[in-house]
């Protein structure tokens, strides 16, 4: 049996060296102003371990590349790049997110976030009765492939990493996104990026779903079939804890429902004759950065590890890539408070912290005015700064795990990932994750959990800084975004001429056999881009399926 050392010396040798020679770090050397080395790992002496607590190290902690990638999923983690640096964006209209999204990139952001407005999340042209009021209100409505020429113009696609947050109608923003890439002349497998894709949370704890859960089942598994043989670098999936820790969750339920509504996914994938260690490279995972930063960052190592045990022993993943929980973090927007809003620049910053400590990919920071309005380019400049001073003036990114070996960060980690395989047993004593949905099991206990943290607040045993203590009788109100009224009319008078300028009859034939193949078990992905490449709207593809599948409503 290898002993600590040896197994150190080992990893160094055959796991970061040739890693680093592929992706090199980003200095010859890491130290401090005092000259203090900051080491490729930091690891225990062996001479404080007994043979015992060598082998727990070994068994729980490993090193970072390595299996169970507690330490962090590759091996120099942010000492060969940072973290990739994204600013959700998207608001008013096609143009007006253009060019907030040319200015992100300008400043620094390294990959694209985008923000569809509600209407488009839930499948209605803007043009729809039922959007009436909320055109670009929460984020970019997108109808047409028009629109995406407009939202993607000048922006190279083969260059930027698009996240896209869209789950009820992520299908038709995959197709209008593969649809401009071909305009770019840009090959599909050279796109990067994730699609959201998860329509379980949806029922769980954010709400815009379209159809019942199974068929959004079946949709988020085709696209997830679909990119893993046509799209092959772009993560099909981000499977969401973010919007389950905003309704209120704790953390030990954003982790295991999370993962819950993951195993449901590869399930499904996996009953499609799916090769687990093909799609599962592809997986991603999108978590929230909450308040509490040493629970936090024992939260995403605690998810790391559990996260590779199932898909090693559920699954019999064997590929590293396969058993990877890859994440994107966001700062908390529950925890943003309208009342001293400056506040919400400490708030963020420390969030933003312990998912670094913690090993993100990938990072949004909220700003500042975000529970007042949508952003300023002033508050998102400030938001992106923050992510740049952590990762260019605090330290932690030079050496992964930072915080591995501290007592009570091991102890968190241990006790979240024993919390969660709990409730991921309950979870599956329901059917797994569609049963306990349809069985209310996690929204129950997400809503339990939330009504014991107001009442916490309610009662002072929680403060909030500016809320329930420490509040100012006065305080000045931040410069707000605006909406422009403009904006709506530019984007009825694109669609009316996306309408005009198509071929309606062609249109009808490519949603007939849309439908048709709605009510077959025949993957949905091809029938929608083959739709919207003839010109078919988002709506319309949407109430195709609606009258297939039918549409949710929540008992």
């Amino acid at each position: 049996m290898s002993n600590l050392q040896e197994e150190y010396i080992r990893w160094l040798e055959q796991t970061c060296k040739p890693f680093t020679a592929k992706a090199r770090e980003r200095r010859d050397e890491f130290e401090t102003s005092s000259g203090c080395e900051f080491p490729p790992l930091a690891a225990p002496a062996r001479a404080n371990l007994s043979t015992a607590g060598e082998r727990a190290y070994l068994d729980k902690l490993g090193f970072p590349g390595e299996f169970p990638f507690t330490r962090g999923v590759y091996p120099s983690m942010y000492r060969g790049r940072f973290w990739t640096m994204r600013q959700y964006a998207g608001f008013a209209s096609a143009e007006e997110s253009n060019q907030r999204y040319r200015f992100l990139l300008e400043q620094g952001v390294t990959g694209l976030s985008i923000a569809f407005d509600l209407p488009t999340q839930i499948g209605y042209d803007s043009d729809s009765p039922m959007a009436e009021g909320e055109v670009g209100k929460v984020g970019v409505p997108v109808c047409s492939s028009a629109d995406m020429d407009v939202l993607l113009d000048g922006i190279p696609l083969d260059k930027v990493s698009t996240s896209m947050t869209i789950n009820s109608s992520a299908a038709c923003l995959l197709a209008f996104y593969l649809i401009q890439a071909d305009k770019q002349g840009v090959p599909w497998g050279k796109l990067r990026g994730t699609l959201q894709n998860d329509l379980l949370k949806e029922f769980v704890a954010r709400g815009t779903y379209i159809y019942p859960p199974r068929p959004s089942l079946r949709i988020t598994t085709d696209i997830i079939e679909f990119c893993s043989n046509e799209v092959p670098n772009f993560n099909a999936i981000s499977i969401s804890g973010y919007h389950i820790r905003e309704a209120g969750s704790t953390a030990a339920q954003e982790i295991a429902f999370t993962l819950s509504n993951g195993l449901c996914y590869v399930e499904q994938a996996v009953r499609r004759g799916l090769d687990v260690n093909d799609f599962g490279k592809n997986l991603s995972f999108f978590f929230n950065g909450h308040n509490n930063l040493l629970e936090e960052v024992a939260k995403f190592r605690a998810a790391r590890r559990l996260w590779a045990k199932l898909m090693k022993e559920r699954f019999s993943a064997t590929d590293p890539k396969a058993l990877m929980l890859r994440f994107h973090t966001q700062t908390a927007g529950s925890t943003l408070t309208a009342q001293q809003p400056e506040n919400n620049i400490v708030r963020t910053s420390m969030q933003a912290l312990a998912a670094v400590l913690g090993g993100t990919q990938s990072l949004h920071t909220n700003s500042f005015d975000e529970a007042l309005a949508l952003p300023t380019e002033r508050s998102v400049e400030i938001a992106l700064r923050t992510q740049q001073i952590i990762a260019h003036e605090s330290g932690v990114a030079d050496t992964p795990d930072p915080l591995a070996g501290s007592y009570l960060i091991e102890q968190l980690t241990d006790e979240l990932e024993a919390k969660a395989a709990e409730l991921i047993t309950k979870v599956d004593d329901r059917g797994g994750a569609v049963g306990a949905i349809e069985q209310k099991f996690m929204q129950g206990e997400i809503g339990r959990a939330a009504l014991q943290y107001q009442r916490a607040i309610e009662k002072g045993e929680s403060v909030v800084v500016g809320v329930n203590k420490f509040q100012t009788s006065h305080q000045a109100e931040p410069q707000l975004q605006e909406i422009d009224a403009q904006a709506t009319r530019k984007q009825l008078k694109r669609l009316a001429e996306f309408h005009a300028g198509r071929d309606d009859k062609a249109v009808e034939v490519r949603l007939r056999e849309l439908q048709d193949a709605a009510k077959g078990d025949a993957n949905l992905v091809p029938k929608i881009l083959e739709a919207l490449r003839a010109k078919a709207t988002l709506g319309e593809v949407c109430d195709t399926m609606r009258g297939v599948f039918g549409e949710y409503r929540d008992s």
